[in-house]
């Protein structure tokens, strides 16, 4: 009795979310009744037992309330022989019947205009179209008869942005791939990076608005401290790093398997495989042994904070940066086996000094119970209360706590919340900004945060509200939205970075 309990629990479960559900579409066409006649009558035998009256959550009423006519098969209790059903069928068969038969009346008298309008024109002028265009046009006008008291939106139009998004996408909000404004800042870049000492201060300020990726790596060596701004010392200094860097490797490294090692290398061993794991570029072995190694050296070499998770998130960034000055293509399906060995250890040993300046400046954040993540934390709460009272009242009554959410966006710098490409954007306004991966990302913290208060506002339940922060739809989103949040946020730095009693409650 247990067991079919235990059975018909997981099948009344089938609906909620996360469960896979068979999607239809243009790839997925809807089950042919015709087809599926004999397989729906001998399921019907099988599950005469009625279903027990059990009031529905609410999650299951908007199924049930949201579910179309080809939603069939995903209740595996369902009796399809009860006249309720049958009678549904019906009732949809002969109004769709009608209808369709009624569409088709009203379009007869088309075809003789378009002849008679046609007819008219030139034969060289005339438009032939494809048999997929006229079945599209053909559509939009049945939509369009089945549908005349529904207000058709515009919608604005963007590019269709797959899951895993381009990392090297850099355009993603549409703007054209090479305008004059960009070839422009691009020659500007070139010219201060081959000068004899490179303006610091001024590569800052161009690197604000976003570095051009044919110029990135370097610009990123200079702006993280990790290259001399002098040309003639760049070399020397590569050569002499990346040589240190490989000393460490041969030093510490073996020290891995020893007992008081052991505990680092298997978090840091665990951990890898989920640095973004939907990426085909850090899921092949050559670059999770480099990440180890990487991450293991680090921690040897800080052991006042060692290796805490997150960590792995923040070498992403610059070992997609490193190696795009050796891949022209897309770098997350490419396969790092085609590089040399000079190659990847170029990039594996700058990868680690620019992480660890980075590193260097929020260490706090990873020493023992985190304080510099608790501070930025509760700084954001007073933030928060001072910028949008509202929002920060919602929480309150609905005792969601910053740290049950922000804790992540200090920890990963927003890794989690942002794509790959958007995170390499955001990081070449960090490294122009004084203090930029502490002091500057509060600020864009809060208004990430704010962006969203019209979807926080409408949650009205804990769970949603923690649901929402945790999976904010930014998949999407380009150089253009980053823009946005950069510049509300810089904003709000200038309201409130020096005047810490301005709009106190």
């Amino acid at each position: 009795m247990a067991s079919e309990n235990s059975k018909q629990f997981w099948k009344r479960s089938a609906k909620l979310p996360g469960s896979i559900q068979p999607v239809y579409g243009a790839q997925h066409p809807p089950l042919d009744p015709r087809l599926t006649k004999n397989f729906i009558k001998e399921r019907s035998k099988v599950n005469t037992v009625p279903l027990k009256n059990k009031k529905a959550s609410s999650f299951h009423e908007f199924a049930r309330n949201t579910s179309d006519a080809w939603d069939i098969g995903d209740d595996e209790e369902e009796d399809f022989s009860s006249p309720s059903f049958q009678t549904l069928n019906s009732k949809v068969a002969l109004a769709t019947a009608a209808q369709v038969l009624e569409n088709h009346s009203k379009l007869r008298v088309k075809p003789e205009r378009s002849q008679s309008t046609t007819s008219d024109v030139p034969a060289s002028y005339k438009v032939i179209k494809s048999s997929s265009d006229a079945q599209l046009s053909r559509n939009s006008s049945d939509t369009c008869l089945r549908n005349p008291l529904h207000k058709q939106q515009s919608l604005p139009l963007r590019p269709i942005i797959p899951l895993v998004a381009r990392i090297s996408d850099q355009n993603a909000s549409g703007a054209p791939p090479m305008t004059v404004r960009e070839k422009t800042r691009l020659e500007k870049f070139r010219q201060l990076l081959s000068s004899h000492n490179t303006d610091l201060d001024e590569l800052r300020k161009c690197s604000w608005p976003g570095v051009p990726r044919e110029v990135r790596p370097v610009t990123w060596r200079l702006l993280s401290g990790y290259l001399p701004a002098n040309t003639e010392r760049r070399k020397l200094t590569l050569q002499r790093k990346r040589e240190e860097y490989f000393g460490f490797i041969e030093q510490y490294y073996d020290s891995r398997n020893e007992e008081h090692h052991q505990d680092t290398y298997r978090q840091i061993h665990i951990d890898i495989p989920r640095t973004n794991p939907l990426i085909p570029l850090f899921q092949q072995p050559l670059v999770q042994e480099i990440f180890e190694r990487i991450l293991f050296i680090w921690a040897i070499r800080h052991p006042a904070s060692g290796y805490v998770q997150g960590i792995n998130d923040l070498v992403t960034p610059f070992f997609v940066v490193f190696l795009s000055e050796y891949v022209e293509e897309d770098v997350e399906n490419f396969d790092v086996t085609n590089l040399s060995q000079d190659m990847l250890r170029s990039i594996e040993a700058d990868s680690f000094w620019c992480m660890s300046k980075l590193l260097d400046g929020i260490q706090d954040n990873y020493t023992f119970a985190q304080p510099g993540i608790q501070k930025k934390v509760k700084a954001l709460e007073e933030l928060v209360s001072r910028i949008d009272e509202q929002v920060h009242n919602h929480f309150r009554r609905y005792e969601v706590e910053y740290l049950q959410f922000a804790f992540r966006w200090m920890n990963n710098l927003l890794m989690r919340e942002l794509p790959l490409r958007c995170t390499i954007r955001l990081w070449d306004t960090y490294q122009s900004e004084p203090e930029g991966f502490s002091h500057f990302h509060l600020y864009v913290c809060a208004a990430f945060l704010i962006k969203w208060r019209k979807e926080i506002l409408d949650e009205e339940d804990f769970q949603g509200l923690l649901m929402l922060l945790q999976n904010l739809p930014t998949i999407h989103w380009g150089n253009e939205e980053i823009g946005l949040l950069l510049a509300e946020a810089y904003r709000l730095k200038y309201m409130f970075a020096d005047a810490p009693n301005h709009y106190r409650r």
